[in-house]
């Protein structure tokens, strides 16, 4: 398959997790992605337990399709083999702390004068300004500072962060988004820009609605748990053996639901619009969670799937790896590992005519590629595209 940004050559100086994430899927799309390491590596290289073999389940989750090269960059010579690999690259991406990178002689300012075409990409925790532009910014703090956690949780229950680093990886997503818009737009004007993306912000943009709703409405969202302010019955739901996700989002859907589980006596003017489900939430969802109790799981998705009312399981990883339906669109792949034999990951996110992308590398060792990567400079690697 010929992937849309095979020729891009993205210089990675990034570790843990938002900037490996976004790094990852320029590679995943075709580019060939070189990881500088430190003589240490990568820090999530030694985050264990859990660990397959000698290597980290967490650095194996955001470090496919790239290479590795091992540079020091206190060291002058390896500083200097940095610079001709940006030089030779068309993307730069670097989450370190702002100035980190000017320090080293590594910057904006003074690399697009050398490489006009670069685009210089550049995740921090709170942007290159404003009073804590020097702070160290990581996922859990952005989901507090952004209000994210004010509205998630139990509604008697504390504050709570989502629960994977939905802060790194959506900024690393946003992140991705503009590199490949900047790409476009090169081709026409034959410059790189800039590009900034923080975490906090990130997270301002994930909030949608409940931001929307403060500053056009005037109201601070609270916790519902899994209910849904707007939508009733909306959100997650115990039966006899687990739980499901239901999402009643219209009138229609709302006789569908009663009639296909004998519910028609609910079906009265006080529950028959939206709104008035909403007005009597207070005895409407006792009285579904009383009556879902007699149903298990899988009776209760198949007589809703069948009649076309959205819903869904409530899985643990393993069961949602597992479910049929994941394993027909075969998004668990094997792949082969330069010391493991194999290893397992999920394809990347995107079908390109009908395909999923393929998995052109695992996650490299630390410096797998270094000798490659030096020959390659030496050899007059081009100097950009």
């Amino acid at each position: 398959m010929h992937l849309p940004l095979q020729g891009v050559r993205v210089a990675d100086f990034t570790r843990v997790l938002t900037g490996p994430y976004a790094t990852m899927l320029l590679g995943d799309l075709g580019a060939d992605v070189i990881k500088i390491e430190p003589p240490q590596g990568d820090d999530t290289r030694a985050w264990t337990p859990p660990a397959l073999g000698t290597e980290a389940t967490y650095f194996l989750s955001v470090n496919r399709n790239k290479r590795s090269v091992v540079l020091n960059l206190k060291d002058p010579q390896d500083l200097d083999t940095a610079r001709k690999l940006i030089a030779r690259s068309d993307v730069l991406v670097e989450n370190y702390r702002p100035g980190t990178m000017e320090k080293l002689g590594l910057g904006y300012d003074a690399l697009k004068e050398q490489n006009p075409r670069l685009i210089y990409a550049a995740i921090s925790g709170f942007g290159r300004t404003g009073p804590y532009a020097r702070l160290s910014g990581y996922d859990v703090i952005a989901q507090g500072m952004s209000g994210l956690m004010s509205y998630t949780g139990s509604p008697d229950g504390e504050p709570m962060k989502l629960g994977v680093a939905v802060a790194d990886v959506f900024a690393g997503s946003l992140l991705t988004q503009a590199i490949c818009a900047v790409l476009y737009e090169r081709e026409k004007t034959g410059l790189g820009r800039r590009i900034d993306v923080n975490l906090l912000e990130g997270m301002l943009s994930l909030g949608t609605y409940q931001i929307s709703r403060y500053l056009n409405a005037g109201e601070v969202a609270d916790r519902l748990g899994n209910e849904h302010r707007s939508i009733v019955p909306y959100g997650m739901f115990p039966c006899q053996d687990g739980h499901f996700n239901l999402a009643v989002g219209n009138d229609a859907l709302w006789v569908k639901f009663c009639q296909s589980l004998g519910f028609e006596d609910l079906l009265t003017e006080a529950h028959a619009t939206n709104a008035a489900r909403v007005t009597h939430r207070h005895t409407l969802m006792p009285e579904l969670l009383r009556r879902f109790a007699g149903f298990t799981r899988a009776e209760l998705l198949e007589k809703l799937q069948g009649a076309g009312v959205p819903c869904g399981p409530v899985y643990d990883v393993r069961e949602a790896l597992e479910d049929p339906h994941i394993k027909a669109r075969k998004v668990v792949q094997e792949v082969p590992h330069p010391t493991l034999g194999t290893m397992k990951t999920t394809t990347p996110p995107w079908e390109l005519d009908g395909a999923h992308l393929p998995i052109r590398h695992a996650p490299p060792t630390l410096g797998e590629h270094t000798r490659d990567i030096l020959e390659e400079l030496n050899a007059g690697l081009p100097e950009h595209h």
